[in-house]
């Protein structure tokens, strides 16, 4: 049976291109992190979105800054677009976010999938953030459901859930470009890890065959690049035809249990991000640090297992 909202967002892909109605983008990669920020923006009316920025944060002292946040600030002045969204694909276990820091210079309204509902309960719990912790995505101005429609400028734009990852992955096809976060990696490196809590190979498979569903010209930028093995640059940019036919992971002919097999097992091998603890713990915030405490500090648990 036809996906409705893929069929949807294949539309206007397919019409997108053929008007040559589509989006400029510009992406600011944070080494540190492996992190690519992506601004894009309507060429007709120079309204922007930013996507899945990065707040710098040194765990050892535990310090923060915003030099990467600042280059974004200075191109928008410089470019003199006008932010609508500042978008989230998922609550990132490997960077802090750095939305709220840049609402307040550039604005826009602040969006990420509804299911961030489930992750706030599971962290929620996870972390003993108590009842001052709202579960309820109010830390976000647009909590976007599968399928849900909205506009950048004059260019058209479709939330498309694709969880596995975590259960609130979401990609934004703005114009005739997909930006996917976690699900896929450049064809060299393959796809992303489903051993979070909440996170699932299965679903991830699914959520993959979805994405590769859309037209095989459509314009893919990723959120992380770790440079595979025999490359020697960061890249972000590829498209739906060069995932299906060359992913080592996932390429077209990889049934469901290969793939399951496959991510459980490389999984089952990978140490958790260094940056997990703090960046969950604000990100699930919607980027705010957790309420300061009574001498004016906020603080980031770490639980401790005795076993």
């Amino acid at each position: 049976m036809p996906d409705p909202v893929i069929t949807a967002a294949a539309s206007q892909i397919t019409t997108c291109r053929a008007n040559g109605h589509v989006p400029v983008i510009r992406t600011f990669f944070d080494n540190p992190t492996f992190t690519a920020t992506h601004v894009v923006h309507d060429p007709a009316t120079r309204s922007a979105a930013i996507i899945d920025s990065v707040m710098d944060y040194d765990p050892a002292s535990g310090k923060t800054d915003h030099d990467l946040a600042q280059e974004i600030v200075d191109y928008i002045a410089a470019e003199k677009l006008k932010v609508e969204w500042v978008l989230e694909t998922h609550v990132h276990a490997d960077h802090l976010s750095a939305a709220p820091w840049l609402q307040e210079r550039v604005g826009g309204r602040l969006g990420i999938g509804d299911a961030i509902l489930r992750v706030q309960d599971i962290f929620g719990k996870l972390f003993n953030a108590g009842t001052r912790f709202a579960r309820d995505g109010s830390q976000f101005d647009e909590l976007f459901h599968d399928g849900a429609r909205f506009t950048l400028g004059s260019l058209p734009a479709i939330a498309l859930h694709v969880p596995g990852h975590t259960p609130a992955d979401m990609a934004y096809i703005i114009g005739d470009a997909a930006f996917i976060g976690d699900t896929l990696f450049m064809p060299d490196y393959g796809t992303a890890r489903a051993d979070f809590p909440g996170g699932d190979a299965r679903t991830l498979y699914h959520s993959i065959r979805r994405l590769l569903s859309l037209p095989d010209e459509t314009r893919v930028f990723l959120c992380h690049d770790y440079m595979a093995p025999g490359r020697d640059e960061y890249a972000w940019e590829t498209t739906i035809g060069a995932e299906r036919r060359g992913n080592i992971h996932v390429h077209d002919g990889v049934d469901e249990s290969t793939f399951v097999q496959m991510r459980t097992a490389r999984d089952a091998t990978l140490s958790l991000p260094n940056l997990i603890m703090p960046s969950v713990q604000v990100n699930m915030r919607g980027g705010n640090l957790p309420e300061p405490e009574d001498n004016g500090v906020s603080y980031i648990k770490i639980p401790v297992s005795k076993s």
